[in-house]
């Protein structure tokens, strides 16, 4: 007769942990779409013409989370610094950390209309910021197995979202700069799409790492943004006109893509919603108020203000009931 497995007794009284010791970096990637939901409601009131306060009330409360989630990683990093490579060993916290960086160009991008000094400050710091977190996932990847080497739609944020400080680049007067990461991140994206095509068609990827695919159509969006900053507007119309394809695919896929049911992952439908309908926007004001990019705007913003919220506080109610680091596997400092 095969014996049961054993296991180890629960640990009693259980082991409390230290504030901040499992900080899940899942929680970065729906500030991130905060973020970019604030931005397209500040690109929508030049668009359309409500009060901008809207957006910058949102900007403002979303710019003291991600202060305060960073802290809450700083922290955490403060007891053990190797944590970081834990949490860079599983696609989560990839996803995460990437998204925790891109989220202080983010805040460059937010600080635009209110310091000119502390937006180039900001955004230089990202750039540095994200140079490091790419590094270190390239290592993490490196020294992993094989099998978690293949390219996903996390690596968009990974080596790509360098295109966010190019939004913020642009406007700043950095024009070279944001040219150069512009060209420099279509290509790699490139690569990304191709081998992600080849990928779908060669095998079915698993239920519950569906929801990633959404990744795809944040460098359309942002490419079309930062080519509308650099008045490329025809390269603009271009990658709003490719993001579209992506959108439509997604929506009627959306079932098979949200199968597994609600996870942290649906962080990745956020982010490129919003970032998306800013695209629609900012051409919508540029070509006049009764263009169809404007109405196309309109429709995707008020799709990314019912969905964004909705996922962004289930996630955020579970990272303050305890539930998200388990649920993500965060590691543990």
């Amino acid at each position: 007769m095969k014996r049961p497995p054993i296991f180890p007794a629960p640990q009693f009284p259980p082991v409390k942990l230290r504030a901040f010791q499992r900080m899940p970096p899942a929680v970065f990637p729906v500030i991130m779409g905060l973020f970019g939901l604030g931005i397209a409601l500040r690109r929508g009131a030049d668009a359309i013409g409500y009060p901008v306060a809207i957006a910058e009330i949102l900007l403002g409360g979303v710019s003291l989370l991600w202060v305060f989630a960073t802290l809450g990683y700083v922290a955490k990093m403060s007891q053990r610094p190797s944590v970081i490579m834990d949490d860079l060993a599983i696609l989560p916290g990839r996803a995460g950390l990437a998204a925790m960086s891109l989220g202080m160009a983010l805040l460059a991008v937010t600080l635009l209309p209110y310091s000119i000094g502390a937006a180039t400050a900001v955004m230089f710091a990202a750039l540095g910021l994200h140079v490091v977190i790419a590094g270190l996932i390239a290592l993490a990847l490196l020294q992993g197995p094989a099998e978690g080497r293949h390219i996903t739609p996390v690596w968009h944020l990974t080596f790509v979202g360098f295109i966010i400080a190019a939004v913020a680049a642009a406007p700043l007067g950095f024009t070279s700069l944001a040219t150069g990461i512009l060209w420099a991140t279509c290509a790699i994206a490139l690569c990304i799409w191709g081998v992600s095509i080849v990928q779908l068609v060669k095998r079915v990827p698993p239920a519950p790492l569906r929801p990633l695919l959404a990744i795809h159509l944040s460098p359309a969006a942002l490419f079309g943004t930062v080519a509308l900053l650099l008045d490329m507007p025809m390269l603009a119309m271009g990658f709003a006109v490719f993001g579209g394809a992506i959108l439509l695919a997604m929506i009627a896929t959306a079932r098979w893509i949200t199968e597994s049911g609600f996870s942290a992952l649906w962080g990745a439908f956020t982010f490129p919603l919003a970032a998306y309908a800013s695209l629609l926007l900012g051409l919508g004001a540029k070509m006049g108020p009764n263009s169809v990019w404007v109405w196309a705007g309109i429709a995707v913003l008020t799709a990314a203000i019912g969905i964004v919220p909705a996922i962004a506080l289930k996630v955020l109610q579970a990272w303050t009931k305890g539930t998200l680091a388990a649920k993500t596997n965060a590691a543990t400092a």
